[in-house]
């Protein structure tokens, strides 16, 4: 449910889920298009997940139009053989390492929002799901897609969004969020949060002044 923002399964749910497709022999499809940043492997490895069907797109072709498809070894065999092809991006690039110092990065910017948080009291709330952060504007962190509709804060996304581009940092437009590659260093999160420091304390002067 990332494209509302990221809303985690509530414990418990996902086990429960691999069960009822077990005892009623229904197939698991597991999409990682957006969950890959959990770590190699995605959520499947990271909760366990143990789907019969697994499918990638986006981030493995570095922007081309690419998408992966596997399966457990006994579907393979019902389905006539698996594909062979290489995976250069799952193999090479998105490794343990990778994802080690990518998630370090992660929780680094989430340090740095959540102390500028803290620091003006803010009612608004960070999410990380492995190397991916975002922000809300609500003191609680939605727990599904209809609450996190009704948190959304439009003008203020645009304004955080445009303060953050005007200073050299590119967020997604839609939500505040930022994806860890490993291309990003530290400095670069760093710059994030100086940007975002600068851009909440220009919002409440403002604020401040409208009051006066």
């Amino acid at each position: 449910m990332t494209n509302i923002g990221t809303i985690l399964p509530e414990p418990g749910f996902l086990a429960a889920l691999r069960d009822a497709c077990t005892c009623t022999g229904t197939l698991l499809i597991i999409d990682e298009t957006h969950t890959i940043c959990a770590g190699p492997g995605g959520m499947s490895r990271a909760e366990g997940l143990q789907p019969d069907i697994f499918v990638l797109g986006k981030p493995i072709a570095g922007g081309i139009p690419v998408a992966i498809y596997g399966f457990t070894a006994d579907l393979a065999a019902r389905l006539g053989g698996a594909i062979q092809t290489d995976l250069a991006t799952l193999e090479d690039v998105l490794t343990e390492k990778a994802y080690s110092r990518m998630i370090a990065l992660a929780q680094r910017f989430e340090a740095g929002v959540l102390d500028t948080i803290a620091r003006h009291r803010l009612a608004w709330t960070i999410k990380r799901l492995g190397c991916r952060d975002e922000y809300w504007p609500a003191a609680t962190a939605p727990r599904n897609g209809g609450q996190a509709a009704a948190s959304g804060n439009e003008r203020l996304d645009y304004y955080m969004h445009l303060a953050a581009l005007n200073r050299g940092v590119y967020l997604t437009p839609f939500h505040n969020m930022a994806l860890m590659c490993p291309a990003t260093t530290a400095a670069d999160v760093d710059r994030h949060t100086a940007v975002f420091v600068e851009s909440v304390a220009l919002l409440l002067g403002s604020a401040a002044r409208s009051r006066l």
